[in-house]
């Protein structure tokens, strides 16, 4: 049964826009899966973080996958953009993060679900309610309801 599975996509090293443009032509690629929608490109400053501005953008996908299968996708897609981690949110060539996947609380070594603080920041919030305005957070709850305690963040919708 195919579950709807939201993107977080990010990159500020490098040709940021043309590395998330990328990713939604190599999501589109994704084995059993469907790239039904994107959002618009958001620029955003770095949060907890370093290095130039941001290009974020959500992803929505139709996918068979299950969920450790996806996030090992979104993997290889960031490797074919050399992304490296050389330490906590460290600047990024490409970042692809499994925000929801469909109503699912997961929480296992190498991936939780829903997002970490997906609800706590702008560039994620603001891509996501573009494309779905009401979407629920498994466990946390309605999405747009948290858009307010976002919006100091700077973002601009491009």
């Amino acid at each position: 049964m195919p579950v709807t599975a939201y993107i977080g996509i990010g990159a500020n090293l490098g040709d940021a826009r043309a590395n998330v443009l990328d990713a939604f032509e190599r999501l589109r690629k994704v084995p059993g899966s469907t790239l039904e929608a994107v959002s618009s490109l958001y620029r955003t400053a770095p949060i907890d973080s370093s290095g130039d501005d941001y290009i974020n953008a959500v992803a929505r996908l139709e996918t068979s996958l299950p969920a450790q299968a996806l996030l090992e996708a979104l993997f290889e897609i960031e490797q074919a953009h050399g992304r490296e981690r050389p330490y906590f949110n460290a600047p990024r060539t490409l970042d692809l993060d499994l925000l929801l996947y469909g109503d699912e609380q997961i929480a296992t070594p190498t991936l939780t679900v829903p997002h970490p603080r997906m609800h706590q920041r702008a560039f994620v919030l603001m891509p996501l309610l573009e494309l779905a305005p009401e979407v629920v957070l498994p466990g946390l709850g309605r999405a747009g309801d948290f858009a307010p305690s976002v919006s100091d963040q700077g973002i601009i919708r491009l």
